[in-house]
Order: structure tokens, then sequence, then C-alpha cells
């Protein structure tokens, strides 16, 4: 019958000797991480000390190993990020949007911090000070880092290079307290003038504005929906006839690096896909559109260049942010239209048909980053108030 062999990890009797130098070396033999004995040795001035960092040494022995990776606690943060990037391609679970997504912010956000240190140096203290400095200039960017940095940490200790995530310890970032903020009516009012006048203007050279802009504003106001779902519109997309006229959001345009902008056939989310009744303004707004095309099929986009490709966002955003700094206009981003669509419905129709106007999963989304929270309480609180404590006159 075979002897059991000794579980990975362990060691022998140690013996210390005295080498002619004088100092004392402590040896013994250890179990390694692949299975295979090895002879381990350490020295010191004196006998007891040769022991400890022995001991010491074999404690953290199995940190060493470097797996299947190639790659050991006592590798660079880089060679993790390099590795945790091809872990993303390989898996292909997350879409290539969000994978350039979470290499630039770990390029940008945590690389810089963490370039020069080995992985056995990143813990819980590291990690902690790195979020909350960069938690002082944005919160958005330390919870956009958190998120990279935990995933590569964690891929680490999947793979046995490190014991632990020191994500996993880290304190809470504290969001900072704001209302969403919203367009008012007047506001409203002013950025559709600004528009209308901009598309009016005098053109002495180039092609004149198509209504594009104006009206792709309009449709972001009356469906809530994103920049780049508006845009992903196709005329199979509208129900223009129908007693209760619908626009159904289904796309979104995507830009990535080193492919040209594209339709994606779908949301953000499964859950985003949704027909939307369109109100008086954006049904005219789509109905002058449509009668502009000069090609109508089931797959025309509603709002294209001039030769039919799509809209990037990034330029419609920078189209609509001249337009406003010629009228003096600020802070009007697509995301605000958004907002200020949602903070109506709730306030008209209740919190559940706002959620489901944006296509969230969870109204708690809804209420925590799109809603303006309404201060005034309902006013029947004084008459019950009233009825309970007045005195009778």
């Amino acid at each position: 019958m075979a002897r059991p062999r000794t579980p990975i990890g362990t060691y022998g009797t140690i013996s210390i000797r005295r080498q002619p130098s004088g100092r004392y070396a402590a040896r013994t033999r250890y179990r390694d991480w692949d299975g295979k004995s090895r002879e381990v040795q350490c020295t010191a001035a004196t006998r007891p000390a040769a022991e400890r960092e022995l001991k010491k040494k074999l404690a953290e022995r199995s940190l060493f190993h470097p797996g299947f990776t190639g790659m050991s606690a006592d590798s660079a943060f880089t060679a993790l990020v390099d590795y945790w990037l091809e872990d993303m391609e390989l898996e292909d679970r997350l879409s290539r949007t969000t994978r350039q997504l979470y290499e630039r912010n770990m390029r940008t956000l945590v690389l810089p911090f963490f370039q020069d240190v080995t992985l056995r140096e990143i813990g819980v203290a590291r990690c902690d000070y790195f979020l909350k400095q960069l938690a002082k200039q944005s919160y958005n960017r330390a919870r956009q880092a958190r998120v990279v940095l935990r995933l590569a940490l964690g891929l680490a200790v999947r793979h046995e290079i490190l014991p632990r995530n020191p994500m996993d310890h880290v304190s809470r970032l504290r969001r900072p307290t704001r209302s969403p903020d919203v367009f008012t009516w007047n506001e409203i009012t002013d950025i559709r003038a600004a528009i209308r006048d901009w598309e009016k203007r005098p053109i002495l050279a180039g092609p004149r504005p198509d209504g594009q802009l104006g009206q792709i504003v309009e449709v972001m106001l009356g469906t809530s929906a994103r920049i780049g779902e508006v845009l992903a519109i196709r005329v199979a997309d509208l129900d223009l006839d129908a007693a209760v006229p619908m626009v159904r959001i289904a796309g979104t345009i995507i830009s990535r690096k080193g492919e040209p902008t594209h339709r994606q056939d779908h949301p953000k989310t499964a859950r985003s896909v949704r027909r939307v009744a369109l109100p008086g303004f954006a049904l005219r707004a789509v109905r002058a559109r449509v009668r502009s095309l000069r090609f109508v099929g089931p797959e025309t986009l509603l709002f294209a260049t001039r030769v039919g490709t799509p809209h990037t966002t990034n330029n419609v955003r920078r189209q609509l942010r001249d337009v406003m700094d010629q009228a003096d206009i600020e802070d009007v981003t697509p995301h605000r239209f958004r907002r200020t669509a949602v903070t109506a419905i709730n306030d008209i129709g209740g919190l559940q048909l706002a959620s489901e106007l944006l296509g969230h999963s969870d109204p708690a989304i809804t209420r925590e980053h799109y809603i303006r929270r309404n201060e005034t309480v309902n006013p029947a609180t004084a008459d019950f108030l009233e009825q309970a404590f007045g005195r009778a006159s």
C-alpha cells in the first residue's frame, strides 16, 4: 500500500548549522506548489533568527509560485493588466464596447498609480488610499476605477497568484449628495429658440442645416431615450398611423476605436427594448424628418448623415454644444433631456411609469439617478393636521 504524500505546503525537520563565516543556516525540505519536494534555506546571525527567517520564508512561499500564468505575487501589476485584458477577450462575455471602456479606465485611471508596484505590494491600505484620492477629484472616476481594479485583482485570486482580493475590504465610496439636473420650461423654450435661430441663420458657404438637430432634441425630450437610441431609430421602428403613434426603441449607435460607426441591434440592455408613444411635439418632428428622407426603406435610419451613414453621438453632442455656446446657454447635454422627461413623468404618473419609460429593470435606479426630488409635501397634510389638532373657533 502506497504511503500517502504529505500535503502541499508542508515541510520536514529544520536543521540549523553554523557556517564557516559565523552565520547560521537553517534548512528543511518543503513540498512545493507543484508537488515536488525542494530544499529551502535561510541564513542569519543567530540560530533563533535563522529559524525565524526560514519559517517566514516558508509561510510566504505559496505566494511565489508562478502558477499557470507565469506570474507570481512578485510580478509587476502591469503584467496582470496585460493578462486581464487578454482574459476578457478570450472569455468574450462582455460586449466589445464594455471591454474598451474597461481598458480605457484601467490605463488612464488605475495604471498611473500602480504601474511601479508588484502584486504583493497592493494591499487594502494602498487601494483604499488610491480610491479616496481619486474620489476627491471625481466620484465617478473613483467608481469606475474601483470596478476595473477589483476585476483585475479578482483574476489574480482565481489563478492563485494572490490569496485574497484587497478590494473586498476597502471603505465604501460616498456618493456626493446632489439632485439630478433637469431643464425648466423656460430653459426648454430658450433651447428650442436657439436651435431654430441657428438652423435659419444665413449661410455664406457650405450646406444649410437640414433640421435634424432640432428634431433629435424633440425626440429625446418626447421619448426620454438615450442619444444613441434616438440616432438608431429606423423607419421600420415607426408606427405613425396607429391610433396611438409609436416608436420602437430597439438599437443604439456604436462608435468603437478602429471600427466604423454602426447601428447595434439592441440598446444598452435587453430590458431597454420598448415601444414608446409619441407626444404631439415629437410626432411632428418625426413626420417632418420622414418627409425629408430621400430614400425610405425599412432599414433606413431616421437620422443620418447626408450620405446615409449613422451619426456619431459625439458629433451630435458637439454640434449641440456649439449651438448652445453661441446662444450663451450652459449645461445642455443629451442626457439632461432624458432626466427632464422622466422627472415630468414621475411627477404626473409616478415612479413605476417613469422607470418603464427609461427601460430600467429597477425603479430605484430611476429614482436615484434620474429624478429630481419634489420637495413639496402633499398639502392635504395641513387639512388632516387641522382636523386632528385645530381648535374650534
